[in-house]
């Protein structure tokens, strides 16, 4: 049986180890934002597949094209600040914009249709979700910092 206890060279000695430690500090800091980027992308998910959903997309294909549009953004959006915070921080309050048009879009897209109460309560709670998102996402980026360039 081998000897287990000889684990080689001690990593202190290392040339980056400052560099690590600082990588995952950044990292352990960030936890709460990547739970807040994750669920911005399924909100969005959920904003694209929501005409199908609630059933108002043969009625109304202007609300149909905007709520997956704008769901297909959010989901990039999440994505990008999930796997590139760093240069997508600045897209959080995008998400909070985007939410605000959720919430009005059901009576400004259909100016000339009425809208149901399944399209009007759909997207009201859909945006005050993605507002809910981008503010929190945007208070924790600001209490962060921002991120700086070496």
């Amino acid at each position: 049986m081998a000897h287990i206890a000889n684990r080689g060279p001690d990593i202190a000695a290392h040339p980056d180890v400052a560099e690590m430690r600082a990588r995952y500090a950044r990292m352990e800091s960030r936890r709460g934002v990547v739970a807040i980027d994750g669920l911005v992308l399924l909100a969005g998910l959920y904003a694209a597949i929501s005409p199908w959903v609630v059933h108002f997309g043969p009625s109304n294909n202007n609300l149909l094209v905007n709520n997956l549009i704008l769901g297909i953004a959010l989901a990039v959006i999440g994505m990008g600040l999930t796997l590139a915070p760093e240069r997508m921080f600045r897209l959080s309050g995008v998400v909070a914009a985007i939410g605000v048009w959720l919430i009005i879009s059901p009576w400004v897209v259909t100016v000339g249709h009425h809208p149901t109460a399944g399209m009007i309560w759909n997207n009201v709670v859909i945006g005050g979700v993605c507002c809910a998102l981008g503010l929190a996402a945007v208070g924790m980026v600001m209490s962060l910092g921002r991120p700086t360039k070496r």
